[in-house]
């Protein structure tokens, strides 16, 4: 697997505080993510302050996180922004939290039309699927993504450009 550089970080000065990813905002899931073949990959820590009974990852959260990773599918693989259009859950088992609880959340393309990508998601914990998604996702044009959503690009961070003294 290989690391997500997030593109959003030090380029909108004011305003970026994603509940999903920003990683400054103190009440957000402050996801990271990696790209792992045609997948984007998310190893999250599961906090029993997410909980929607004891112990155990509320519903809504669950959701946030597939749509989240949806999202940064579109930028990897797609290299533009989105927004997502319709969202069908299905919840197969209770998903654990606590202090010790790595949740894997995986996403991937299953489908393109026109400017519509299908995508689907899961939460693992422990080798087994404890919830899944489908997702529609509307494509935005490079020039909306670029000025509405100030997405220049989404990169592996060994893709990077070095900093470079002058």
């Amino acid at each position: 697997m290989k690391k997500i550089s997030n593109p959003w970080l030090g380029l909108v000065k004011d305003g970026y505080n994603c509940f999903g990813c920003a990683p400054t905002n103190p009440l957000g899931l402050k996801m990271e993510f990696y790209e792992d073949g045609d997948e984007i990959v998310s190893l999250w820590h599961s906090d029993d302050n997410y909980q929607g009974w004891l112990h155990t990852l509320h519903g809504g959260i669950q959701a946030t996180l597939m749509d989240e990773i949806a999202a940064w599918v579109m930028a990897r693989k797609l290299q533009c922004a989105g927004m997502t259009t319709h969202m069908e859950m299905k919840y197969r088992k209770p998903v654990p939290t606590g202090p010790d609880v790595v949740l894997e959340v995986r996403a991937g393309i299953k489908e393109m039309k026109r400017n519509f990508a299908f995508i689907s998601a899961r939460i693992i914990h422990d080798g087994q699927v404890c919830s899944e998604a489908e997702l529609t996702y509307y494509c935005f044009s490079p020039e909306k993504s670029a000025s509405d959503f100030y997405f220049r690009g989404c990169r592996l961070e060994e893709e990077e450009e070095p900093v470079r003294d002058k």
